[in-house]
């Protein structure tokens, strides 16, 4: 037997910052990660740092930010070929890694470290690719239920529940591979399990009993800022990202993605229930955050790849067994990248001296109230979005356009007012717009800064030549 502490992440796909019950979300109830919440620190200012599936998930597997980890932007077939990734490591250091779900890596299949893997992959990138699950649904019901993903729009906003059999749902087939991964592990090591569950992503497709439970659940207004008129246009196909849903459209698809979560966390429930029925739990942190959140409807926008809170602020909690850190709400803006550094401060195994993430352990025992004053997160893309943040305040630029946002999210978390065109605001915007000019000075390539000011009309390439921090690494 071991007394290192086994990890598990508990990774949800696109899981908005704002649906957790115990942050007082006015439709959802989510006792499970309340309770995992309230036994663990709870960080209220976690940004993703490049808020799509691929770079986010490259941010945490490194502890780099996008630029460094080669990723700002969605980039499918760009091979993951970095020398550390914490699976990698806590391999080499003794630990039994595991993959349940979605990896996004490339090849589909590579392992980055992960010894083990049972993969759900709603979407195929590779010719004859086939996930575990899809096997596993092919041979339980001889080809009579389809994953929905596989014939709807993967960014979907049509709801469509699930009307199979519920335990055939991937959620809970996620669930299942994790328990039995977790049974049948070696029980001299210590283990570590990313247990990446595809869903809330769309397709928005809860089961259909916990459909039921939201069809009809009153719903608080969508926000829409003084900004956003632009977008203020009826969407009529799917596959846009920006426009106006018809009321009813867009009510159902709310209803459908806080019935995906609520069942989500009950699946999250029964694992915590396994654990400590089998004696797990006592020496197992868990650690909840999603890649990135969904729009859902604020400011006329849907899926993500924006700097604004829906889709760029995540949930993230860290509960540690011995009761480290319990019952408390952190301030300190974190990032994905700062999950290699905690895990590796976890197992008690070296951190690399290139990692641009810092570890959130001391946040949880109170030596620190901060790991950085202030992020940096970016997108490329259409848009090419760069934003600053201390979770406090927020400066967002759209690169192509030069248009420029602001916003107190203390006094305007919903952000509905934009500073940058409020002369009130300058010191502030200008303090802000200068910590941006920063960062991207130390990118001449890119061509968005010359140190004293922004460069509009240039757009980014997703990805790019990974670039080490320092030699050798």
């Amino acid at each position: 037997m071991t007394d290192r502490p086994n990890i598990i992440l508990i990774f949800p796909d696109q899981w908005r910052f704002d649906c957790l019950s115990c942050l007082g979300h006015p439709s959802l109830s989510t006792p499970f990660l309340d309770r995992i919440a309230n036994e663990g620190t709870l960080f209220e200012r976690a940004y993703s740092n490049s808020p799509t599936c691929i770079p986010a998930r490259a941010c945490l597997a490194t502890g780099l930010s996008p630029h460094h980890a080669g990723r700002v932007g969605y980039c499918e077939n760009h091979a993951w070929d970095y020398p550390h990734t914490w699976m990698r490591c806590l391999r080499d250091d003794g630990y039994q890694t595991m993959l349940v779900g979605k990896s996004h890596f490339a090849p589909m299949r590579a392992h980055l470290g992960f010894e083990q893997s049972r993969m759900y992959e709603a979407s195929v990138r590779e010719p004859g690719f086939v996930s575990d699950y899809h096997r596993w649904l092919e041979r339980e019901t001889k080809g009579l239920v389809r994953d929905t993903a596989l014939d709807i729009n993967p960014n979907t906003w049509y709801c469509q529940p699930w009307t199979a059999d519920e335990r055939l749902h991937p959620n809970a087939w996620s669930t299942d591979q994790a328990v039995d991964l977790i049974r049948d592990r070696d029980p001299t090591r210590p283990f570590a399990m990313q247990l990446a569950y595809h869903r809330p992503h769309p397709p928005i497709d809860p089961p259909w009993s916990w459909y039921q439970e939201y069809r009809d659940m009153p719903l608080a207004e969508v926000p829409v800022g003084d900004w956003a008129q632009h977008y203020d246009q009826l969407k009529t196909a799917d596959g846009i990202k920006n426009g106006r849903l018809p009321e009813r459209e867009l009510a159902r698809m709310r209803r459908g993605y806080f019935a995906q979560i609520a069942h989500l966390d009950r699946a999250i429930g029964l694992l915590c229930e396994y654990l400590r029925t089998s004696k797990t739990l006592g020496n197992t942190w868990l650690v909840f955050c999603s890649d990135h959140g969904e729009m859902l409807g604020d400011h006329h926008q849907l899926w993500k790849a924006s700097p604004f809170e829906g889709a760029a602020h995540i949930p993230m909690i860290v509960r540690a067994p011995d009761g480290t850190g319990r019952g408390q709400r952190s301030q300190a803006v974190v990032g994905l990248h700062d999950i290699l550094p905690t895990f590796h401060e976890i197992a008690g195994c070296a951190v690399p001296e290139q990692v641009d993430g810092s570890s959130l352990i001391p946040l949880m025992q109170g030596t620190k109230s901060q790991v950085r004053e202030w992020m940096h997160g970016e997108h490329a893309g259409a848009d090419g979005w760069q934003f600053v943040t201390d979770g406090a305040f927020k400066f967002a630029w759209e690169s192509r356009s030069g248009k420029e946002f602001a916003f107190d999210l203390v006094r305007d978390p919903r952000e509905l007012h934009n500073l940058a065109a409020d002369p009130g605001a300058d010191e502030r915007v200008e303090l802000w717009r200068q910590r941006l000019i920063g960062v991207l000075a130390e990118r001449p390539e890119d061509g968005l800064s010359d140190g004293t000011r922004l460069i509009a009309g240039t757009g980014l390439k997703a990805a790019r030549p990974w670039v080490p921090r320092l030699a050798g690494y």
